[in-house]
């Protein structure tokens, strides 16, 4: 296969590149695209370091797969060229999320919209996707009817910056000097605030709306009963969600942990004697999202609600692992 990557030099590109490489995807020509400040860097895949060149209209002529993950401003403009020349776009960008012409895919889920293409594949937004990897599986056991879930996204979802900027702020706290934001609005060594991105005049930041409509949108759930809060925390890698769900009819702690247990992309961590659930730290830089703390909602009638906690690595599952299956699952599909 013939692969392009854009935005190969930044976090979520440099994730593609070592997933393509872990997951031996079958490359016989691989093409870096970047900014012009990224132009004439390299990469390193395979052993080998690999030009990045500055993007361009006819950048995909002959090529197969094209990643993108350069923001939603480069993929409105070149996706549809990649397109245009035969190349499957899979675009990590929310320019094509809410299209409905275009899959909004998570094979493990809606595997059967990936074939529906033309041309372009949306990856979901990465706590929408580590949201419904956690409760599809039992809403396919019992008919979820509402969810409540509480975000605690890690500081590289904001991008490579954002992740120095804790490194350094948190440095300057320990040595007893103020930490100065510069990349994220406030503080974010020893603190946590409300997601960085604009609020809107109902109250939701634009973080937790696409969790809401994203969600709905890959669960084919289109009335779901669904709210956020999206947070900040100082944690390098992995997002954490804890999930408070309502059921249709009813699902016990049993019937939970054991179609959890079964769903693919998903390892069960739930271990009451060991007080031992999901932690971010265990979920970075793995394939699986994490489930466990389940329990009964003391707070709603028998068998009516449970309780979860949730941690994903964004940066794998929440984005450039997800855009490889995809390709993956659509090269299976063609054998």
């Amino acid at each position: 296969m013939r692969v392009a990557v854009v935005g190969a030099s930044g976090a979520v590109g440099q994730e593609f590149l070592q997933v393509l490489e872990q997951r031996r995807f079958p490359i016989t020509e691989l093409r870096l695209f970047g900014s012009e400040r990224s132009a004439g860097k390299s990469a390193s895949f395979a052993g080998r370091n690999i030009n990045i060149s500055k993007l361009s209209a006819d950048a995909f002529k002959g090529i197969d797969f094209a990643f993108f993950s350069a923001g939603k401003t480069v993929s409105r403009e070149y996706c549809p060229l990649a397109a245009k020349a035969g190349a499957v776009a899979i675009d990590n960008s929310s320019a094509f999320r809410m299209d409905p012409e275009v899959p909004l895919a998570v094979p493990e889920i809606n595997g059967d919209q990936i074939a529906r293409h033309q041309g372009i594949i949306s990856v979901p937004n990465c706590t929408a996707i580590i949201l419904c990897m956690a409760i599809w599986p039992l809403h396919r056991a019992s008919r979820i009817a509402r969810v409540v879930v509480s975000t605690y996204q890690a500081v590289s979802g904001a991008g490579a910056r954002a992740l120095t900027e804790l490194h350094d702020q948190t440095v300057e706290v320990i040595r007893g000097r103020p930490a100065a934001p510069q990349i994220l609005p406030h503080p974010i060594a020893f603190n946590l605030f409300s997601h960085n991105t604009a609020i809107g005049p109902d109250g939701y930041n634009e973080e937790e709306t696409k969790v809401i409509q994203e969600t709905r949108r890959i669960m084919s759930e289109p009335k779901l009963a669904l709210t956020a809060t999206c947070i900040r925390v100082p944690i390098p890698r992995a997002h954490s969600e804890s999930i408070n769900l309502t059921f249709e009819g009813s699902l016990s702690e049993s019937a939970a942990r054991e179609a959890l247990a079964k769903a693919p992309g998903v390892q069960l961590v739930d271990d009451r004697v060991g007080n031992k659930f999901p932690m971010p730290a265990d979920a970075s830089g793995g394939d699986d999202v994490l489930v466990g703390r389940i329990r009964t909602d003391a707070s709603q009638p028998a068998g009516k609600g449970l309780d979860l906690f949730a941690c994903g690595d964004q940066l794998r599952k929440g984005a450039a692992l997800n855009g490889v299956q995809i390709a993956e699952f659509l090269m299976k599909a063609r054998k």
